[in-house]
């Protein structure tokens, strides 16, 4: 079981940027959430003026809570979002978000993942989105966004423990695939990755939908995009070599890619933040 959560900035455009102008952070889950759920991630901020982050999206269901100023506290379900994600920050606020393991939000839905993708859907107060769950056990425990970052973390736990997750074979196994996608770079088709771990490609595609929420092609490339964010954030490379490790077939397909997710292209965005 991991002791602590993951430290890249994968996904983050500008990382440097966004420490710069909010406090960001993450903590890990209560040890018995961890096998569904990534990590929470907390922002704070105190802006004098606006800020516009741009994240390439996981392919994860977040739970997310955000007070602006003084005002109300709000929260959604996000779904596996396919497109650039933008965020326009300003004033003060904070925001506690629960990142799940991809395949690991199955067991709280009880649905297929992919009615969620590309949607937000608002979480109502005083009860949690799953209608099976009794209002009164998913009440929002403490107000996630206050407090020291120990108390929001409790929060977060114990409303996903009131969510009262079932354990599921078939959620672990999608858990354990996406998240060799991730780690095993390797992995760049499907019919390979299928055959390697002796899954027909139709029943891993049907897994990836039902529990993850996109098909395993889709993770596949979205992993691989985000190693490209993150190399080219790092400084001078070779495109040509970079697209061929990351089984694009040529160097013009992966500009077309990255352009298409990151906004900009790779040169571009290399530019940006160097």
């Amino acid at each position: 079981m991991r002791q602590r959560p993951r430290g890249d900035s994968r996904g983050i455009l500008d990382p440097g940027r966004l420490l710069r102008e909010v406090r960001f952070r993450r903590h890990l889950p209560a040890e018995s959430l961890r096998q569904w759920v990534e990590h929470y991630w907390l922002i704070d901020w105190v802006l004098s003026a606006p800020f516009e982050q741009r994240v390439v999206p996981h392919p994860a269901v977040n739970v997310v809570f955000r007070r602006d100023d003084d005002g109300p506290e709000s929260g959604e379900v996000a779904g596996v979002g396919r497109d650039l994600f933008r965020i326009t920050l300003n004033g003060t606020g904070r925001v506690s978000g629960v990142q799940f393991r991809p395949g690991g939000f199955h067991p709280f839905w009880r649905r297929a993942v992919s009615e969620l993708t590309g949607r937000r859907v608002p979480l109502p107060a005083g009860r949690l989105i799953h209608p099976d769950v009794p209002v009164g056990a998913g009440t929002f425990p403490g107000a996630p966004t206050s407090a020291s970052d120990d108390e929001r973390c409790r929060a977060l736990d114990t409303l996903l423990t009131a969510w009262q997750p079932e354990p599921d074979p078939m959620a672990e196994e999608a858990v354990r695939l996406a998240e060799t996608i991730r780690t095993d770079r390797t992995v760049l088709r499907v019919d390979d990755f299928a055959a390697r771990h002796d899954v027909p490609v139709r029943r891993l595609q049907r897994l990836f939908l039902e529990y993850v929420g996109v098909g395993p092609k889709w993770v596949i490339r979205r992993y691989r995009l985000q190693e490209a964010v993150e190399q080219a954030a790092g400084g001078p490379l070779s495109w040509a070599d970079l697209a061929a490790d990351l089984g694009y077939s040529d160097q013009a397909h992966l500009v077309r890619d990255f352009t298409a997710v990151a906004g900009v292209s790779p040169a571009a965005y290399a530019r940006s933040v160097s």
